[in-house]
């Protein structure tokens, strides 16, 4: 009798962990503007950035979200994140100035990092080192006919001073954790970027279209050569240290 209470009850939480996963499939495009103190042209090509989701997934290949020019595309499974990267403008440049870097692989990498329950458990914890999660209860507004909710971001420098910046998010599309937006639940709808020097640009969605959105569609370009995280951060640190090198010459 214990035994068939105890499959019903896991039975019972399976089905709830399914329910509650989100299954909204879709594209959300964004307008991209300049609001901070010092005005920012936007190039044309950064005024748009798109999202497709389907359930906990999310993929992006709009630099602004990938945040390099370096980054062909990402996306976010759950808690795995996987970037695509072109280095081949980077290695022709050390190659021309003969640097070796003892990489023989292909300079199209893809990159894949499995974030740890302890990352997630520390999103939310208050500190003054680092960053935090801060989710405001009631508080809300739309976004492209989608209701937000709130979170601060709490971000700490080196010094210990503090700095604060607002998300409004949606928790009913999306993985649980995105690590696209800083680790916030969902999908973040509306949120600012510090440039610096007083630049500022803010994503807001402009439009979300449901449906039309495959698993195939979250697929991964091909041509990439998987490597492990952390090999593929000392690569990253090496380019880093003959980069910087160069430029002293």
């Amino acid at each position: 009798m214990k035994k068939i209470l105890v499959f019903a009850a896991v039975a019972v939480m399976s089905m709830g962990a399914l329910m509650a996963q989100n299954t909204f499939k879709g594209v959300i495009t964004y307008s991209v503007t300049s609001t901070g103190e010092t005005a920012y042209t936007v190039p044309d090509q950064f005024a748009t950035a798109e999202l497709k989701v389907f359930d906990n997934k999310v993929l992006t290949s709009s630099m602004i979200f990938a945040g390099s020019p370096l980054v062909n595309s990402v996306l976010i499974d759950g808690h795995t994140q996987f970037t695509c990267w072109d280095l081949s403008m980077i290695f022709m440049y050390l190659s021309q100035n003969d640097v070796d870097l003892g990489y023989k692989g292909s300079s199209k990498i893809l990159s894949k990092h499995e974030y740890t329950q302890k990352d997630i458990d520390s999103l939310t914890i208050p500190c003054t080192e680092g960053f935090y999660i801060e989710y405001v209860a009631g508080e809300t507004k739309t976004i492209a006919g989608t209701t937000a909710k709130k979170a601060v971001i709490h971000v700490f420098n080196e010094d210990g001073d503090e700095h604060t910046t607002v998300i409004w998010y949606s928790d009913e599309m999306g993985p649980d954790v995105n690590f696209l937006f800083n680790g916030v639940k969902g999908v973040a709808l509306e949120y600012s970027m510090d440039l610096g020097e007083g630049k500022q640009l803010t994503l807001t969605a402009s439009e979300i279209k449901k449906g039309k959105v495959k698993e195939v569609d979250m697929l991964l370009p091909s041509g990439y050569e998987v490597i492990s995280d952390n090999d593929f951060k000392a690569l990253w640190e090496q380019i880093k240290e003959e980069m910087e090198y160069l430029q002293e010459e």
